[in-house]
């Protein structure tokens, strides 16, 4: 089967995205749902749709406008990537981290990956910002799995897929500004169905935190390619059977809750570019 996003193309995106930024960038800024106030922080940005990078598609998704923002945040070069591709929009894992592989054949070396989920206990209200220790890839499919792509390493070690330095910055950024910041496991699921009462039950027992239908593809393929990985989950709303009256769940919500939290996760962003050497 053919690549949607062979090592080529990646090159050529790569390519044209230099000469559009004019350097390159530090790190990424991967935001999900509801989350895009953040680029309103980058300096001098420079904006390019993704549709300008080789045809690559426009998300389908509200709140994932597809788009590219690069400029000064935190004192670094960072290239913001505002909305992604979800493999439940009908797109192949290869065009879901395929801004993944850009940002790696750009030469950056450090990913913060954000995304809205759904609480899986009563310990993680609506509008909580957590920093993620671990996930579990409950797609059921690997962004890795066919022929080798590019500098990716067939078989990357996951045993500590969020980088520990990275971590310990979010939380001295978070302390350092008065800003409660959780830690947990985020289940990374198919979608685009919200999940049962059943499946959140089963979720909390297997030991995840909080649930999403991103994220998992990027992590393993910025592990892949050795860059360093910071994830954080905005909690949006209570998952199916946790919450009060019929508990009935709409992205409009989603996206609402992820714009109240988008400030607190920028400080705690912003503090961590700070403290990249």
């Amino acid at each position: 089967m053919t690549s949607d996003f062979e090592p080529d193309r990646v090159e050529r995106a790569a390519s044209a995205l230099r000469a559009e930024f004019g350097a390159d960038p530090d790190a990424l800024i991967v935001l999900g749902s509801g989350l895009a106030d953040l680029v309103d922080s980058v300096q001098d940005p420079t904006v390019v749709d993704f549709g300008d990078v080789l045809g690559y598609p426009k998300p389908s998704v509200a709140g994932h406008s597809g788009r590219y923002v690069f400029g000064r945040l935190g004192g670094k070069n960072t290239l913001v990537q505002v909305g992604r591709f979800h493999a439940y929009e009908g797109h192949s894992t290869d065009v879901v981290v395929a801004p993944v592989r850009i940002a790696a054949a750009l030469g950056v070396g450090t990913m913060i990956v954000t995304n809205a989920t759904g609480g899986l206990h009563g310990g993680l209200p609506p509008g909580t910002v957590v920093l993620l220790d671990d996930h579990m890839n409950l797609m059921f499919r690997s962004p890795l799995a066919g022929p080798v792509h590019g500098a990716e390493v067939r078989f990357p070690d996951m045993s500590r897929p969020f980088d520990p330095e990275l971590q310990a910055l979010a939380l001295e950024a978070a302390q350092k500004n008065g800003i409660e910041l959780r830690r947990g496991v985020y289940a990374g699921v198919l979608g685009p169905n919200y999940e049962t009462p059943a499946e959140v039950r089963m979720l909390a027992s297997m030991g995840a935190d909080v649930v999403g239908m991103s994220t998992v593809p990027e992590v393993i393929t910025a592990r892949a390619l050795g860059m360093r990985v910071l994830g954080f989950s905005v909690v949006t709303n209570p998952a199916a059977g946790l919450g009060s009256g019929d508990n009935t769940l709409t992205h409009h919500e989603v996206l609402e809750m992820g714009k109240g939290a988008a400030s607190r996760l920028g400080t705690i962003v912003q503090g961590v570019l700070n403290g990249l050497e």
